[in-house]
């Protein structure tokens, strides 16, 4: 079974599809770590790598297709990442998860260590400069969740409960 997990920064999908990973004994794909790699190697902050990927599509290309590839390699995966179901266009199961900006960015702070404001400015900034680079270079609308089989608040459930939830949905589709 591949299942894709993905939605907007801090909305919890590497904790959740790591949890899941575990749960369920399944390999992960994340495209979150495949791009913060970039971003370490290159050694630039995360804005100032978002403001080179709008002007050249390599590394979302690299990334996203590398996703796609790997993950069409397995027959159970996780794959994790804000277009996971789009280069895993047959996943047996694909999730979004939301949860309003401010409880993300409060998320993305404590991570980070910075503070709220800074977080959400940082935040709004990646959120708008992705969506643009979606829409250029895939013409893929983020706003759209039509694609997605089960789409779960982060800000109303645990982790685990989250998880657990997955696994429900997953087992249906093998029924």
């Amino acid at each position: 079974m591949r299942i894709t997990i993905s939605g907007l920064p801090g909305s919890g999908t590497t904790t959740v599809a790591k949890l899941l990973s575990k749960e369920l004994s399944m390999e992960l794909i994340s495209a979150g770590e495949m791009f913060r790699q970039i971003v370490n190697e290159k050694n630039l902050e995360l804005e100032q790598f978002s403001e080179l990927a709008e002007n050249n599509d390599d590394f979302d290309r690299r990334i996203d297709e590398k996703q796609g590839e790997e993950a069409m390699k397995r027959e159970n995966v996780i794959v994790e990442g804000r277009l996971s179901c789009f280069f895993v266009p047959d996943a047996d199961l694909k999730i979004w998860l939301k949860a309003p900006s401010e409880i993300r960015a409060r998320r993305i702070a404590g991570r980070e260590g910075t503070t709220y404001e800074e977080a959400l400015y940082a935040m709004k900034n990646r959120e708008r400069s992705e969506h643009k680079r979606y829409e250029k270079y895939y013409g893929i609308n983020l706003g759209d969740l039509s694609i997605y089989d089960r789409i779960i608040d982060s800000s109303r459930w645990s982790e685990k409960d989250i998880v657990a939830m997955i696994i429900k949905a997953a087992k249906e589709r093998l029924v």
